[in-house]
Order: structure tokens, then C-alpha cells, then sequence
């Protein structure tokens, strides 16, 4: 199949971004939202985006105005009859995922492929809303969609190879990095980097190191763009546990277990940014503040960079993921300045087992233990 026509479902910051990935590669894009005022928001956003790149002059005025010409937005998902491919970015709800879906199966035209922009849930249970399995795929960007490389391509069981393939060609012509990987919560980033989210939390909870500690030693030693609970801020907490609490029902891992003070701020209402406070205040300001307690931060960034590394370890002697995969997603899908492979090299693999068995023996988590040689 050659895909000439694409449909998006859901216009907020992520959808509009797909669709402006879409209409900027040169195909004709139906935006479609639940209502008039969700169609509108979507269409301000793709403006906004599009404005942006003509002031930093990546985009000529000439250049914005066709990929707008070439998106058409609506609230009727009838318009999507036509289309070769239409990607569902809603919010991250099973039931109104399938429930979509559903609409899908029965207005696309059969040859169709019906693709979930979902980060963490099943595209197995979405898939079982339609008659067509065979042609439904998990094809999950990153947020924002025009700029970030890596996108993962997720089949089931039921995807039809050719599909695969289509959508693989596809994401390969729109000039990203893909990883084919299979339907698992969470997939390879969001598991790698709630876990380490999680991590972080976790000993936080133990009282060996406040909140400014963790951040500032990730921050300064190991040179992350944010620091664990600054991101659980800006991502949303509630948001997270919901995905650890999709992982933990598929692993049943303690480590996989929401951390207890991510819990307790969700049952407060205190989900971060979004809530105006969180693991810290934003009510009136929004810096976060720095620790110089040296030796502290020296071992919880050593604490939680090793048991990071030991969750990318794991997941690339399952089969699951590659090594290359692994590092792109880190790198490309989070910002980390260097893949967690790369860092073991520069560690050595040997030095990290060590680490390993000495978190494990002093916390008492065999989950932190090293894999059998």
C-alpha cells in the first residue's frame, strides 16, 4: 500500500504534532476531535507550532501555508472513511481507546490501517475493539512529535507482517528512528524510564536522600536535562503511576510497584505542575533548588544509576530490545545525554555488576541483583 491520505483522532499537543509531521512530509492529513472546541484547540496548535518554526526561519511563510492547505480538520469521524492510515492520539484510557477504535473499524474503508499512539497500554486489548487485528499496529511518538526521531512500532501477535512493514517504510520515509518491538507495558522507554522514575521515588521514601539531593546529583553528575522528581512534576504524577500501575500488573515486580510517595500525592491532588504543586511548590516560583551535600548525592546518583543500568541490562538479555534500540530511546525519546549502554561501556560491565550485588546485598532487593553469567 502507498499511503496518500492519513487521519488523526485526538488534537491535543501530541495529535497536533503527528499531524503536522504528516502535512509537513507532504501527505493530506484529516485532524478529527470530539468536539468543536477540541477541533479548534487543535487547529491553534498546529498554527502555533508552524508560527514558531517561521520565526526561528525554518519554515518560509510560503512553506507553513501548504502544510496547512494540506490538513483538513473536523469532529466527524466519517471523514477518516478514506484514509490509508489513521493514528488514535487520545488520552492514555483503555475503554475510550477501544471505544474509538470501534468507530474506527466501521467508518475506514477496509484496507485501512488503524495505528495507537498509546505509550503504555495494550495494543493487543485495542486491537480486539475491531474486525480488522491483522491491520491495527502500535506506532508511538514522542512528544513534541515534529522534532523527536524516535518513534516505536509495536506489533501483536495478529499484525500482519506487510503491515509492519508499511509502517515501518513509512516512519523510515518521515526521516525517523525506529524501533520494532512487540506489544509489553510500557514498550522500551516509558518501562526504562518509570522504573527509573520509580527508582528514584523508592529511595526517597527510605529517607537516605531529600528530594533537592536526587535532583541535583542527577543533574550535575550525571548531567540529565531534569532531575527524577522535577520530571514526575512535568510529566504529571498520577500519569505515572497509572503506567507503573499497567507495569506492575504485567511484571508483578516489587520494583514495578508505584513508589508510596508518588501515591500519597496523587491522594493529596498534588500531581505536579499541572496541580501547581507536587514533590515541590510551584505556586510562586518554578526553580528548583540545588543540594551541597556532595556525599550524599555521590550515592544516591550512584544508587539509582545502577539500578537503571541493571533495568536496561535485563531488558536487552530478554530479546525484547537491542542495545541500539535501547540507547535511540533513551537518547532520542528522553534526552539522556548518553544511551545507558554507552554508559556501561564507559563503566565496564564489571564495575556495574559489582555495583549491582552491593545495592542488592545493602537494600535487600533481589531485583537489583546482577543476571546469571
Amino acid at each position: 500500500m502507498s499511503f496518500s491520505n492519513i487521519g488523526v483522532v485526538g488534537l491535543g499537543i501530541m495529535g497536533a504534532g503527528i499531524v503536522e509531521v504528516f502535512a509537513r512530509a507532504g501527505y493530506e492529513v484529516t485532524g478529527v476531535a470530539e468536539s468543536t472546541p477540541a477541533v479548534a484547540a487543535g487547529q491553534a496548535n498546529l498554527a502555533k507550532s508552524l508560527g514558531r518554526a517561521v520565526s526561528k526561519g525554518k519554515l518560509s511563510q510560503e512553506e507553513s501555508d501548504a502544510i496547512t492547505a494540506r490538513v483538513t480538520f473536523g469532529s466527524e469521524f466519517k471523514l477518516l472513511a478514506n484514509c490509508d492510515l489513521v493514528i488514535e492520539a487520545a488520552p492514555e484510557i483503555l475503554s475510550l481507546k477501544t471505544e474509538i477504535f470501534s468507530q474506527l473499524d466501521a467508518v475506514v474503508k477496509p484496507a485501512g490501517i488503524l495505528a495507537t499512539n498509546t505509550s503504555s497500554l495494550s495494543v493487543t486489548k485495542i486491537a480486539t475493539a475491531t474486525k480488522r487485528p491483522a491491520q491495527v499496529i502500535g506506532m508511538h511518538f514522542f512528544n513534541p512529535a515534529p522534532v523527536q526521531k524516535f518513534v516505536e512500532v509495536i506489533s501483536t501477535s495478529e499484525s500482519d507482517p506487510k503491515t509492519v512493514a508499511q509502517i515501518v517504510e513509512l516512519g523510515t520515509a518521515l526521516g525517523k528512528h525506529l524501533a520494532q518491538i512487540s506489544d509489553q507495558p510500557g514498550f522500551i522507554v516509558n518501562k526504562l524510564l518509570l522504573r527509573y522514575l520509580n527508582h528514584a521515588v523508592q529511595i526517597l521514601d527510605s529517607g537516605k536522600a531529600s528530594r533537592e539531593q536526587l535532583d541535583s546529583a542527577m543533574r550535575e553528575l550525571s548531567n540529565y536535562p531534569m532531575g527524577p522528581c522535577e520530571l514526575l512534576d512535568l510529566i504529571g504524577i498520577d500519569t505515572c503511576v497509572e503506567i507503573l500501575k499497567t507495569i506492575h500488573a504485567d511484571t508483578g515486580l516489587e520494583i514495578d510497584q508505584p513508589a508510596k510517595g508518588m501515591v500519597d500525592l496523587v491522594n493529596s491532588g498534588n500531581t505536579g505542575r499541572k496541580s501547581g504543586s507536587g514533590f515541590y511548590d510551584y505556586a510562586n516560583s518554578h526553580e528548583v533548588p540545588t543540594d551541597a551535600n556532595e556525599e550524599i548525592k555521590k550515592q544516591v546518583h550512584n544508587d539509582l544509576l545502577t539500578a537503571y543500568l541493571g533495568d536496561c541490562i535485563a531488558m536487552e538479555a530478554t530479546g525484547y530490545a537491542t542495545k541500539s534500540d535501547i540507547d535511540s530511546g533513551m537518547k532520542l525519546g528522553c534526552g539522556l545525554p548518553e544511551g545507558p549502554f554507552e554508559v556501561i561501556s564507559r563503566l565496564e560491565i564489571e564495575n556495574v555488576r559489582i555495583a549491582q550485588a552491593e545495592l542488592a546485598q545493602r537494600t535487600g532487593v533481589v531485583a537489583y541483583q546482577p543476571l546469571a553469567l
